[in-house]
């Protein structure tokens, strides 16, 4: 038995690092790497994925990972999720393992392996889910356009607005630098 983890939220400036484990009961047809299906397809897979599935999902907020660093968040959450999900095997979506022994990785899993690809949707869609609820509260940021990315847009509404609860202050933006902190 494997259990897939992967995760999603690491690279954005805004909202929450989510990282999901999940064990397959029953093969999901139509899985891949969340990044290559649309948010659709995402959804659909998601509710075939939690019927047909042991998981567990943690999510860190962007406080956690100011606080505590990414590395530290994301190496407390792989340890919560094999804590949580009893498996023969884990295999995490990477090259590292911040760490947690008895975790093997590989590059690209999400694209190669079935629990993996489930959890890399699982991670996705309750990181995307999280923001567009925190957009009807931040309005102004649009962040369920971007899902807290650094784009363009993003960067102008926080030169024009400043950060909001939701942003990672420890993530420096050479774009912001000279906006916000002369």
């Amino acid at each position: 038995m494997l259990c897939g983890i992967d995760e999603a939220g690491r690279g954005p400036i805004a909202g929450d690092l989510v990282i999901a484990g999940c064990i397959l009961h029953t093969l999901v047809e139509g899985l891949n790497d969340s990044k290559k299906l649309t948010e659709k397809k995402r959804e659909t897979l998601f509710e075939k994925i939690v019927i047909n599935s042991s998981y567990h999902i943690v999510k860190f907020s962007p406080k956690q990972i100011d606080d505590d660093g990414i590395s530290k968040c994301l190496a407390s959450g792989l340890r919560e999720i094999m804590k949580n999900l009893k498996s023969e095997e884990y295999l995490f979506d990477g090259n590292t393992t911040f760490g947690v022994e008895g975790l093997a990785t590989m590059v690209k899993a999400d694209t190669k392996v079935a629990e993996v690809s489930a959890a890399s949707i699982l991670a996705k869609v309750t990181h995307d889910r999280n923001i567009v609820l925190e957009s009807k509260k931040y309005p102004v940021y649009h962040f369920e356009k971007h899902k807290g990315y650094g784009t363009k847009l993003h960067i102008e509404m926080i030169k024009k607005h400043g950060y909001c609860d939701i942003h990672r202050r420890s993530y420096k933006l050479k774009a912001l630098e000279a906006t916000l902190f002369d």
